[in-house]
């Protein structure tokens, strides 16, 4: 038997016990899975597929054209250390890759014309410095004369 002045022990007809922290947060204890917005997100081992590039699925990997990355190299090179050899080439090289990226399908086109943009500004440089080359020469042998050493 039980005594008639003890608290209720069955707890039918208690109310919960309130969630942990401040009135008005939300408790801590992991909310029902069937709520939507709540759960613990899951944590297990992605799933595979084209987005990580597994072999054999999704559209095959397109290559880069050689020659597209070669003139967009000689180019600078043509301006840093060759000149005009190197911008020649590389306007040369970005010409015949713009056609192989054309009947191929290849990528680096964006390469093959900053190649070509860069190599005809490394020709046009390297004109320009011939010419004022020739000119200070010209200029320096009409005012102070031929070097003469005795």
């Amino acid at each position: 038997m039980t005594d008639p002045t003890a608290p209720d022990q069955s707890g039918a007809g208690s109310p919960p016990p309130p969630p942990y922290g401040q009135p008005g947060q939300p408790g801590y204890g992991q909310p029902a899975s069937g709520q939507p917005g709540y759960g613990q997100p899951g944590y297990g081992q992605p799933a595979y597929g084209p987005a990580y590039g597994q072999p054999g699925t999704g559209a095959p990997a397109t290559k880069t054209n050689v020659l597209a990355i070669v003139s967009l190299i000689a180019s600078i090179a043509g301006i840093v250390i060759f000149w005009f050899i190197g911008s020649v080439v590389g306007v040369i090289c970005g010409h015949i890759s713009l056609n192989q990226i054309k009947r191929t399908r290849e990528e680096g086109r964006g390469l093959a014309v900053a190649g070509l943009i860069v190599g005809y500004i490394g020709i046009a440089l390297s004109i320009i410095a011939v010419i004022a080359i020739v000119a200070w020469t010209s200029w320096y042998v009409a005012n102070y004369g031929t070097i003469t050493t005795y």
